[in-house]
């Protein structure tokens, strides 16, 4: 029986606590990751815990908690240091930040991706409008760089195919992007009334419009298409849950286009619960039967 050290059990309790995050904050992302197999759902599970921890710090928890924009803005700023200080050493006190130095160690995840993901999470705390070159730059380090960490994990998986690396990356890139828009729109009524953010350039949410709801659906869906070339050459059991997630993305854009606009700043576009797991056993199903 391998020895169990004091570091493997902290270790263990620090990934243990990243998919508690995961499971407490997204039932969609929860379904999907669980066709992964153990060891890649553990490393997306750590990738997911850490953008959560710094998305909860500037989307109002810390706000609630009593913290003034200074205070909220210095402790995303040690989040990034602890992150930045985990990766390089494999350690941190912080467990979700340990959990995350782990995958980003075995996996070769590095600043590159991680100071353009925290420079997005800065944004939200001092821009309210976007231009079209800052929106683009945030899309990409708030969920561009979150699809590519993920490939870093797929990468290794056996069954990826990894002569197509130039494809992956743009699929991973804009599956991020076409899951980002979709937030932003089901978002509109939080982000403009709660938190006054207005992430589209040039559309005042209050007067937002048929004709520019339908312009951002039809950007979801042509991201939307152009992730699925990279996404057939992931090993199979990363291919089962991120097509999971884009059919479930795929099933939101239809109901924001379906939803009237003015609805958008009343109420969350949401997925049913029955129409989740039949979405799940859909994606399982045709895999199979690709198999066959």
């Amino acid at each position: 029986m391998k020895h169990r050290t004091a570091l493997h059990l902290y270790t263990e309790a620090a990934i243990s606590s990243s998919g508690k995050v995961i499971d407490a904050y997204s039932t969609s992302f929860g379904l999907a990751r669980r066709f992964l197999g153990r060891a890649a759902r553990r490393d997306i599970d750590n990738i997911y815990a850490l953008v959560r921890l710094a998305d909860e710090i500037v989307d109002g928890v810390a706000e609630e908690a009593g913290l003034d924009h200074q205070t909220i803005a210095t402790e995303l700023e040690g989040l990034e240091a602890q992150t930045e200080t985990a990766i390089a050493t494999g350690y941190s006190t912080n467990l979700v930040v340990h959990a995350f130095a782990t995958t980003a160690q075995h996996h070769g995840i590095t600043t590159q991706l991680t100071r353009p993901f925290f420079r997005s999470m800065r944004a939200d705390l001092y821009r309210q409008k976007h231009t079209a070159e800052s929106l683009e730059d945030y899309i990409y380090g708030s969920a561009e760089v979150v699809g590519l960490m993920c490939l870093e994990v797929f990468r290794h998986m056996p069954g990826t195919d990894t002569q197509y690396d130039e494809l992956l990356s743009a699929s991973a890139r804009r599956l991020g992007a076409a899951f980002q828009k979709v937030n932003f729109l089901r978002d509109l009524a939080t982000d403009y009334q709660g938190l006054g953010r207005s992430y589209f350039p040039g559309v005042d949410p209050a007067n937002f419009g048929e004709a520019r709801k339908q312009r951002l659906v039809d950007e979801i869906r042509a991201d939307l298409a152009a992730a699925e070339p990279g996404m057939k050459k992931l090993d199979r059991r990363a291919r089962i849950g991120v097509e999971m997630a884009h059919r479930l993305f795929s099933e939101l854009t239809d109901a924001l286009e379906h939803r009237p606009a003015a609805e958008l700043l009343t109420r969350r576009v949401r997925v049913k619960n029955a129409r989740k797991l039949a979405i799940a056993a859909q994606t399982v199903s045709a895999n199979l039967l690709k198999k066959k």
